[in-house]
């Protein structure tokens, strides 16, 4: 058996909600639509601060053995929401900016590939259920 995660969201008020992940606390909130008061992000968005974090932390570990650092490094993510309830992601793109100087294009794809075929959890379990994509963009 893996190792357990535990997550716990608590009541604060209106439609805000602590959340705490492993001794880690932030606030989640509705939309002023339905009761909230944006204290916090929408859960559902989180989950592609997730998927762009889980990529990012790979992206980085794997190019670092290769010996490659970009200067900067971000991931820039969006999603289509469906219609119909349950409303869900069902196509998500992921946009890999990388600047610096003579990065090796190669290397990055090889980097970002292995990250989403092999080792990103988070596009490990979107992947059935929305349609994920990638670009990578280089500016030096």
């Amino acid at each position: 058996m893996g190792k357990t995660t535990t997550a716990k969201v608590s009541l604060d008020k209106d439609m805000a909600f602590e959340a705490e992940v492993n001794g880690h606390t932030f606030m989640i909130d509705a939309d002023e639509k339905v009761g909230g008061k944006d204290r916090g992000p929408r859960p559902k968005p989180l989950l592609l601060t997730s998927l762009a974090g889980c990529t990012a932390m790979d992206v980085i570990s794997i190019l670092r053995k290769m010996r490659v650092e970009p200067d900067e490094f971000y991931i820039e993510v969006g999603a289509n929401n469906t219609e119909e309830h349950p409303k869900h992601y069902d196509s998500i793109k992921l946009i890999y900016h990388f600047k610096g100087k003579d990065l090796p294009r190669e290397k990055l794809e090889k980097a970002v590939n292995l990250s989403q075929d092999r080792y990103c959890g988070v596009t490990h379990m979107l992947k059935d259920v929305a349609n994920i994509h990638h670009e990578i963009k280089i500016d030096d």
